[in-house]
């Protein structure tokens, strides 16, 4: 289902196939929470704007309007209208994000709902269940995504139970898979690694982990508020035990420079809310910077977002135009931005790509890896 086709130190070039079609790596996931790109961009914006997965959110689609009802529609690609891979999320992240709305025990996590404060639990094989129902490509299992700093007998405790609960998913996968009514009976599994900072215990659960032989790896837990060094740094321990022969994600990240950093230490698959959520604001990344469309220096400016880039909104609008969208408080400046920022994000990712292709990936990353994060 993997195989890398090239490699530049660490840096790997592959590819990844799966029922709903082939992702060249490294790649990175447009984020969809609840079936859609917060910036009313839809699922047929994605194909003109590169995107070769989509990511949702397992919780969130639970909540409202429910998975079972997506099952009845004929599962998320039938609802969203995007045929090509997806990716769910576990609703792990939640138990870390609605700290003060759940408590967590052996047999999984109890929620008040977000919406309407109602009762929720979500154990693995519930998690297992949901993304069954939604009949994404790839489920992710439930882990607990520890907050930063935590205390190393806490992060030791949560790892065991994340791998116990890894292992309940895993159980619980193959059983639905194997249901004749199950809409995605290739539904792929993918491990998290957790550790919290604490190098011994990443590599320990790391190595535990790879002996399940899932379907890809993922390291969680990490851009929580650590500073990047130690991200970086812990990417590179775990890395040696991540098997070579599997996808590797790194969940939640990140910056431009965050990525090239990650793919210079083995990192496939990328996700982030950043480049829509800061498009939504008017941050807007370019491959001189990072702009901020409401300052008053756009006013009368003609020229493009970026004039390096041929995304739909760079080759029809100004950035006049934009900032006046802005200040009108008009829908179409945030729907015009998101497409942009995650155009420059997909084609980023696609640079990579050809540059691992050509051998010249460290020339790539030392020119880019400070200057797309730099504001101007």
């Amino acid at each position: 289902m993997f195989k890398v086709i090239k490699k530049e130190n660490n840096a790997r070039r592959g590819e990844f196939q799966t029922v709903h079609g082939t992702v060249q790596t490294p790649a990175f996931m447009n984020v969809a929470t609840c079936g859609a790109i917060k910036g009313a961009v839809s699922a047929y914006d994605l194909k003109d704007i590169k995107c070769q997965v989509q990511l949702c959110n397992t919780y969130h689609l639970h909540v409202r309007p429910g998975d079972k009802l997506i099952r009845d529609l004929g599962g998320l690609h039938d609802f969203t209208g995007w045929h090509g891979p997806i990716l769910t999320d576990s609703g792990g992240f939640q138990v870390f994000s609605l700290a003060g709305l759940r408590k967590i025990k052996e047999e999984g996590v109890y929620f008040a709902s977000h919406v309407d404060g109602r009762r929720i639990f979500m154990g693995p094989e519930e998690s297992m269940q949901i993304q069954s129902n939604l009949g994404s490509t790839i489920a992710m299992a439930f882990d607990e995504c520890v907050e930063n700093p935590a205390t190393y007998e806490y992060s030791k405790k949560s790892c065991e139970r994340t791998y116990r609960w890894l292992c309940r998913c895993k159980a619980e996968m193959d059983r639905l898979n194997s249901l004749p009514d199950t809409i995605n009976k290739n539904q792929m599994l993918f491990g998290i690694n957790q550790g919290c900072t604490f190098e011994d215990l990443r590599i320990e659960h790391m190595k535990k982990i790879a002996e399940l032989d899932l379907d890809g790896y993922a390291i969680g837990g990490l851009a929580v508020g650590e500073p990047k060094e130690v991200m970086y740094s812990i990417i590179s321990a775990v890395e040696p035990y991540m098997p070579a022969d599997k996808i590797r994600y790194l969940m939640g990240v990140g910056t431009p420079g965050n990525i090239l950093e990650a793919v210079s230490r083995g990192v496939d698959l990328f996700d982030c809310v950043m480049p829509s959520r800061n498009a939504r604001h008017g941050h807007l990344f370019t491959w001189n910077g990072i702009i901020n469309i409401n300052n008053a220096k756009y006013e009368r400016d003609l020229s493009p977002i970026d004039e390096n880039c041929d995304c739909p909104t760079c080759r029809n609008h100004s950035r006049a135009y934009i900032r006046h969208l802005f200040k009108s408080k008009e829908m179409l400046a945030m729907r015009l931005c998101v497409m942009h920022n995650l155009y420059f994000y997909n084609t980023l990712l696609e640079k990579i790509r050809a540059a691992l292709d050509e051998g010249t990936f460290e020339e790539f990353k030392n020119r880019y890896v400070d200057l797309l994060d730099t504001r101007i």
